[in-house]
């Protein structure tokens, strides 16, 4: 496994050592990437070696069989990544990554099996997060198999599912009534006031935000190198992600990168256009994209049932607008309707339960196809990022769905109800 080279800036390209727990770049605030001794482990490794390793040793399954370009450290894991690659049953072009095979069920344990690693290497007792859901639920399980404290703040109107994960896995949980732009501001007023007050460091929190620390860039990294594995070392035509913070999207573009430089994709191949879903009811990169903007605006009054795409100002946008105009994709938005009409076509033909995250980008597939500037040979890796399992309160009140309650009063006879309950938060 690498030695972290150093931490390079995503904007300025300001240098800084990996010693120590970094947040943003110090001189601009941008992103901060990992960067490896690449020439090094080119000479030292070959692309066959991720299967090598897999096949020898279960400490290598999963994600971490591409440990020759992730740190050095003793992994924290639960089995995340090798997810399956699913060829669509009606169009010949399609691949679907299965991201709901992933421990707590979405695409978000991988992100977050590295950055608990890391966390964990650096010696943090106490890590932050403002999440739509899915990151919450993913850092409270790996916070647990740390032995290290989560600290979750999301939206009170989440998927009943990722307050549940918060409250079993031990975490401490709160639910705001607002967006996860206010869950932001709450951590980062919380880590400011233990900052001022002196808070001993081995009890100040860790915001572990999206793309505001370096590693769970590392961690999404990874299905960039197992989509391109999964098709025998070659590149797609197109990938289709589900934007909501982008960090899958920003990573898989790095993964891209290092497999260049390292000569494990021939040389000269097209990158994969890269496609950024999102829902209308909160499009702030698809409505910038199409402006022709360099970043996004807030997006105000954001609403859809697409919990993982309610995000209405990625600190990433212009990372993620960058690559999708470089790649010569696209930024699209789909309408609620859409992504529920969706999800239920793929349940009943293809024989999988889309998240809506993940039926947002097969309703813009489908509709690419409908309209001529997709054509089905296209080779497509489009990402569930999530099971659909994790979303059935929410699908089942878009279908107006209800199960009878005498059942349900049934089906908990008996059970106890000294249950804990968070409150909610009403930001000021």
């Amino acid at each position: 496994m690498p030695r972290i080279a150093f931490l390079e800036c995503s904007r300025c390209r300001h240098r800084l050592p990996a010693a120590t727990p970094q947040t943003l770049c110090p001189l601009c605030a941008g992103s901060l990437y990992v960067r490896y001794h690449l020439n090094a482990i080119k000479r030292s490794t070959s692309r066959e070696d991720p299967a090598r390793r897999a096949a020898a040793s279960s400490a290598s399954l999963g994600m971490w069989r591409y440990a020759s370009v992730l740190p050095d450290v003793t992994p924290v894991t639960l089995g995340e990544g090798w997810t399956p690659m699913l060829h669509s049953k009606r169009h010949p072009g399609l691949f679907i990554k299965e991201e709901g095979a992933n421990p707590t069920g979405t695409f978000k344990a991988r992100g977050l099996s590295l950055a608990v690693t890391m966390a964990k290497h650096y010696g943090l007792k106490h890590l932050a997060v403002p999440s739509a859901g899915n990151a919450a639920g993913a850092l409270a399980a790996y916070a647990a198999a740390a032995g290290i404290a989560a600290h979750l703040y999301m939206p009170q109107d989440v998927p009943f599912a990722n307050y549940l994960e918060g409250v079993i896995y031990g975490a401490d949980v709160h639910m705001v009534d607002g967006l996860i732009s206010d869950c932001a501001r709450l951590v980062a007023e919380q880590i400011k006031s233990q900052r001022e007050a002196s808070t001993p460091p081995e009890d100040t929190w860790f915001d572990i935000s999206t793309l505001k620390e370096p590693f769970r860039v590392e961690g999404k990294k990874t299905m960039g190198y197992e989509l391109v594995e999964q098709l025998g070392w070659t590149y797609p035509d197109a990938v289709f992600y589900p934007t909501g913070g982008g960090v899958g999207l920003i990573g898989m573009w790095k993964a891209f990168e290092e497999m260049e430089a390292l000569g494990w994709v021939d040389s000269g191949t097209p990158r994969p256009k890269m496609y950024a879903l999102q829902a209308a009811g909160c499009a702030p990169v698809a409505r910038a994209f199409n402006s022709g903007a360099p970043a996004s605006e807030f997006f105000h009054n954001a609403a859809t049932f697409a919990a993982g795409l309610r995000v209405p100002k990625p600190y990433g946008d212009s990372i993620i607008l960058d690559i999708v105009r470089a790649s010569g994709g696209k930024a699209l938005a789909v309408s609620d309707e859409a992504i529920l009409a969706s999800i239920l076509d793929y349940a009943r033909h293809e024989g999988i339960f889309l998240s809506p995250e993940g039926a947002a980008a097969t309703a813009a597939y489908d509709h690419l196809l409908a309209t001529g500037e997709l054509a089905p040979t296209e080779r497509v890796v489009l990402f569930n990022t999530g099971a659909g399992l994790k979303y059935a309160d929410m699908t089942a009140e878009a279908m107006h769905l209800r199960r009878p309650n005498e059942k349900r009063a049934t089906l908990l006879a008996g059970l106890p109800t000294s249950l804990p309950v968070g409150g909610i938060i009403t930001p000021q």
